[in-house]
């Protein structure tokens, strides 16, 4: 399922449109994605947890050339399912 398709089915589930679904689409992304810019989790009960997630530096290998290359630590996001999303996708 595309984007699209989840905004339409949104529209149709709440009889709204298509424009104002988008736009409620969006501001609950928005507000995942600024949470996690500040490290916060997000937690939707009975759906999942997102967080951020750190990884430490460490030496890696260029596939192409065999050389070693520093990869420097990073965050990433994460997403953890909960309980009912689980039962749900068995």
């Amino acid at each position: 399922m595309t984007k699209q398709e989840l905004i339409e089915k949104i529209a149709m589930e709440i009889d709204v449109s298509k424009k104002k679904a988008g736009e409620a689409f969006n501001a609950v992304l928005d507000g995942i994605r600024l949470s996690l810019e500040k490290d916060e989790k997000v937690t939707l009960v009975g759906f999942g947890t997102f967080s951020v997630a750190r990884r430490a530096a460490r030496t890696g290998v260029n596939p192409a050339t065999g050389a070693k290359i520093n990869i420097p630590a990073t965050k990433v996001p994460k997403f953890k399912p909960g309980k009912k999303l689980k039962e749900a996708v068995k």
